[in-house]
């Protein structure tokens, strides 16, 4: 038996997985809120308990996808006050196998084993095999990792992309940026290609519009917005949907030319599947490609979104049961 998770900065995603020679069976999910927890051990006894049924023998391997950079086999969570520590997990739930990753990490695993269906095609491209790729994702936080051939197969390296500073390219993002810099001392590209960030530019776009979800968290408008955004029942929310897809599609291109993802890009992450019209609609690749001296090379990388949001949780339990069959300790 196998347990993988995603820890996120807004929930827990929790499964547990049978792993057969043709492939895998997930048994049983379950979701938490992660504010509703003081430390992330609390989650797992919380699961533990509530599959006592579904938990027939020992957990053989667990493998996190946490939102957070791993050093020294811990995570400092990015947007909870929580630590992850891989050691305490092994102990916890009994096991030497405790695959600890950076949940763009454990998204870039996933890759080699969705499905056709599981994908959708934005940019088709020129693929080149073996060459270098990209993961990017927008939910709580903005995620980026990269994968790199390494003879067998691709690996994937982390990074915390999405903390580096917002790069403005036209006169309105000039000053968006400038409407940034009143409000807060740092502007990462986090801070607006993530769910508050919709709240943000509506804001910045028309402050004498409002609607009924703005008065709770910031989070908490995205879901209105890009609804009424798609829908086109609010010109400021197409607006606004319109914006904060083309920074997506710029940022994408960004670090597509870092690593020289020439053999794809993936988006992943909540909010791109929950827009996936407007992601389809041709916006995002050319703001991808719109680079000064490598449009014509942009235009040749694949770039294809990945609509099962269980992606960390499949990458996670990859590792983990690799894990367990080369028989590495946890700290490995």
């Amino acid at each position: 038996m196998i347990l993988a998770g995603d820890v996120g900065g807004t929930k827990c995603n929790l499964a547990l997985y049978e792993i057969h020679s043709t492939g895998y069976r997930q048994i049983v999910h379950h979701r938490y809120d992660s504010h509703a927890f003081h430390t992330f051990d609390q989650v797992i006894e919380k699961f533990l308990s509530d599959t006592r049924e579904q938990l027939k023998g020992a957990i053989e391997a667990a493998g996190f996808g946490v939102a957070g950079p791993v050093v020294d086999y811990r995570v400092k969570a990015t947007n909870l006050p929580w630590t992850v520590d891989g050691a305490a997990l092994a102990k916890q739930l009994s096991t030497g196998h405790i695959a600890l990753l950076n949940d763009l990490e454990a998204t870039g695993y996933s890759l080699s084993i969705l499905q056709p269906s599981e994908i959708s095609t934005l940019n088709r491209g020129t693929p080149a095999p073996k060459a270098n790729r990209a993961v990017i994702a927008a939910g709580t936080g903005l995620g980026e990792a990269f994968l790199v051939w390494n003879g067998d197969h691709y690996a994937v390296g982390s990074t915390e992309g999405g903390h580096t500073d917002f790069a403005p390219r036209t006169e309105q993002e000039i000053e968006f940026l400038r409407y940034m810099k009143k409000r807060h001392e740092f502007v990462s590209v986090e801070l607006i290609l993530s769910g508050r960030g919709f709240l943000a530019i509506h804001e910045f776009l028309d402050p004498s519009v409002r609607h009924a979800s703005f008065t709770g968290h910031e989070d908490d408008a995205a879901p209105e917005i890009t609804r009424l955004g798609l829908a086109r029942e609010c010109p400021i929310c197409v607006r606004t949907l319109d914006l904060w897809v083309d920074m997506y599609g710029a940022e994408a291109g960004n670090f597509a030319l870092k690593v020289l993802a020439r053999g794809g890009v993936w988006v992943a992450g909540g909010i791109a599947v929950k827009i996936r019209k407007k992601m389809e609609d041709g916006a995002f690749v050319r703001a991808f490609c719109q680079k000064e001296k490598f449009a014509a090379l942009l235009a040749q990388v694949p770039i294809y979104m990945v609509l099962n949001e269980e992606a960390p949780l499949l990458g996670a339990m990859s590792q983990a049961s690799r894990m367990a069959k080369l028989g590495k300790a946890a700290q490995l």
